[in-house]
């Protein structure tokens, strides 16, 4: 039986007791003893109780030895389990300050700094535990052998012997322990518990939230210094204003490839905000400092973005508005009181502001359709449209342009495909490119803006007459090509070969493309009623029936057709012709104005002898005495040869001997005539 168990602390207690109860009656068998052996005098009785009383005696001393020495160990043994329980109880307020730490770490902290703080005191913390965790166990261990030791009380045990402190019992105070012990010990074990279960979650928590907040603040260090790279080359750019006009498409360049350089930023930062949006469902709070360092990031981005788009803008305004292509430049082509706009569809027009008024027509293009109605006194149509085109021609600089100059820059601006629609900044384009080639060969004859805008005027006066701000590909080719210089039948071939199918041969389809884009260039004049009206199927007919009606047309066919001067195409061969007589001068004198030498075209007269006539007179009609207008006569745009002197001379001759009446029968067309339903004066020459 254990010393400190109750059952032998209660025999104790009744062993002193009846050593207590006996006190009395020792004290009063020691005290007569001498009496009683005196009484016996010597003899045996009185040696045996003498005896006895002496054992008595020693037995008394012992057993009160043995209970002061019990008494000695139960107080040891109470001493014990005292200090027993000032140990649980400071393990109790050890653990209870541990669990107030940790609990003073929570919540989980919002940026790196405070996590690794965070980790460092529960690292520090799980060392302590296992530091202190032996004497735990230990200790526990010791409550568990003292209390199994100690009947189980009931639970209304401890509260039936309450007395006051000063009264209590060894017993009491031995059972008052226990209680203490075994409440105490029950709670340093769930306490204990608890902290390592606390502890040992929290450590997971904090490293899981170290492991994504160091992922976040990692992309986030990474996409500032991505960002501080694109927002210093931001930095260098140079304002939009101050930029050279020739260097505004390579900033344009520049600036697209650097949009596509930081694209991938758009990345990085949705990824930053998916990490962001990460953290809460581990009841991550961010930061102040951290949160305010993820919006500043998705601040610049979308300054960047904005800042490279308003420059995107912003240059290609500027290089729409004074690039290269843009119209810009044409403002200098009219002079004050006039002033050159934009319509929506980039179609210009012209502003009258002395007048307050608008016209779609250049200034200088109203002068000019004013001087070619000097030019309605012509009485023959064909010379009368050609004359008009010529006019046009220099005026807009075409004269100087050659063939294959115009070819090589539709080549070089990739109009190959016919029915392509160009707007008006396309024209400019192409258009700037041929006036910008004429100006280096002859600075004093082309100003490119006048002679631009002039040209893109006539093209939409021939060509889009309802200003759509659209014109064909075919439509500015045929116009461009059919005014510029070169030799006639050369020009043949460069007007086929832009219908042309790639065998180089065309059908009647295309054919009649190339005839309605030509048409309308005498039609704008209002001449077309003279070359056989705007149905070009009559002259396709003809020029098919001229090659026993073959499928396909050849170059040379075609170059050979119109060699025949056709009624509809006419216009052209005698504009050529118009162009080479401008500066021929011809030894001879006119019959009716007396010019002489005749500049021009020189008439001589096929039925008189030595009879000429100038330009003037022969265009208006004018005729001498005994001349006739049906006379036959032949024109000459350059001076004459012996060779034609003579042959003129055998014709004259001929002619001599023929009446009047002849030639009213048989007069002279200057044309190939087609059946049409709108048939023009004849063209006679």
């Amino acid at each position: 039986m254990a010393i400190s168990s109750p059952r032998y602390q209660k025999l104790c207690k009744d062993i002193q007791a009846e050593i207590d109860a006996h006190n009395d009656i020792y004290k009063s068998v020691d005290s007569n003893k001498p009496k009683m052996v005196k009484a016996l005098g010597s003899s045996e009785e009185a040696v045996f109780l003498q005896h006895r009383l002496d054992d008595m005696n020693q037995r008394w001393s012992d057993l009160k030895a043995k209970s002061a020495n019990i008494r000695a160990h139960l107080e040891a043994s109470a001493e014990r389990w005292s200090r027993l329980l000032g140990l649980l109880e400071e393990l109790w307020r050890w653990i209870c300050m541990k669990d107030e730490d940790l609990a003073k770490q929570m919540p989980i902290g919002g940026d790196v700094p405070t996590l690794l703080q965070q980790q460092n005191h529960c690292t520090v913390l799980q060392s302590e535990l296992k530091e202190r965790e032996h004497l735990v166990i230990s200790t526990l261990d010791q409550a568990r052998m003292f209390l199994a030791e100690q009947p189980i009380e009931g639970p209304g045990e401890p509260r039936k012997n309450l007395q006051p402190k000063a009264d209590l019992t060894p017993e009491e105070k031995a059972k008052g322990l226990a209680r203490a012990i075994r409440k105490q010990t029950a709670e340093v074990r769930e306490r204990w518990d608890r902290l390592k279960g606390h502890v040992v979650g929290w450590h997971n928590q904090v490293e899981q939230a170290l492991e994504r907040l160091q992922e976040l603040q990692s992309s986030m260090d990474q996409l500032d210094l991505r960002l501080t790279q694109a927002e210093e080359a931001k930095a260098s750019w140079q304002p939009v204003g101050d930029l050279l006009i020739d260097s505004l498409q390579d900033h344009i360049d520049k600036t697209q490839a650097f949009r596509e350089e930081v694209s991938p930023l758009r990345q990085d930062v949705r990824m930053v905000n998916e990490l962001s949006a990460g953290l809460t469902p581990l009841d991550i709070q961010l930061s102040s400092t951290a949160s305010r360092q993820l919006d500043q990031l998705n601040m610049r981005w979308k300054f960047l973005q904005v800042a490279v788009e308003d420059r995107l803008k912003l240059l290609q305004e500027a290089h729409r508005d004074f690039g290269p292509s843009s119209q810009h430049f044409l403002s200098t082509s009219v002079q004050l009181p006039w002033q050159r706009a934009v319509s929506q569809n980039k179609v210009p027009y012209y502003i009258n502001h002395q007048t307050q008024t608008t016209c779609w027509d250049h200034p200088k293009m109203t002068e000019l359709y004013q001087s070619l109605a000097d030019l309605n006194n012509v009485r023959f149509s064909a010379y009368r449209t050609a004359m008009k085109i010529r006019r046009l021609q220099k005026a807009l600089c075409l004269d100087l342009l050659d063939l294959s100059v115009a070819q090589n820059t539709f080549e070089q601006h990739k109009l190959t495909n016919n029915n392509q629609l160009l707007s008006v900044p396309d024209v400019i384009n192409c258009l700037t490119s041929i006036y910008d080639g004429l100006e280096q060969e002859h600075k004093d004859l082309v100003n490119v803006p006048l002679c631009v805008d002039m040209c893109l005027n006539w093209l939409l006066n021939v060509y889009d007459t309802g200003r759509s701000g659209m014109i064909r590909v075919l439509s500015m080719k045929i116009g461009l090509l059919s005014l510029s210089k070169g030799h006639l039948e050369e020009k043949y071939k460069f007007l086929f070969s832009q219908v042309a199918s790639a065998g180089d041969t065309c059908d009647q389809r295309q054919l009649g493309l190339l005839l309605h884009e030509a048409i309308q260039i005498p039609k704008q004049l209002g001449e077309v009623a003279a070359f056989g009206g705007s149905n070009i199927e009559p002259s396709v007919r003809s020029c098919f029936q001229h090659v026993n009606n073959k499928v396909e047309l050849e170059p040379r066919q075609f170059v050979e057709w119109m060699r025949l001067e056709p009624q509809s195409m006419v216009w052209l061969p005698v504009l050529h012709r118009v162009a080479a007589a401008e500066t021929a001068k011809h030894q001879a004198k006119c019959n009716i104005c007396k010019e002489c030498p005749i500049v021009g075209f020189r008439y001589r007269s096929l039925k008189h002898f030595n009879y000429d006539v100038c330009q003037s007179c022969f265009f208006s009609g004018r005729t001498a005495k005994g001349h006739k207008l049906n006379y036959p006569m032949v024109e000459y745009c350059t001076p004459t040869t012996s060779g034609e002197d003579m042959r003129d001379f055998t014709k004259v001759l001929k002619n001599k001997f023929r009446s009047k009446k002849y030639f009213a029968k048989h007069p002279r067309l200057g044309y190939l005539p087609v059946q049409t339903v709108l048939e023009g004066d004849n063209m006679e020459t």
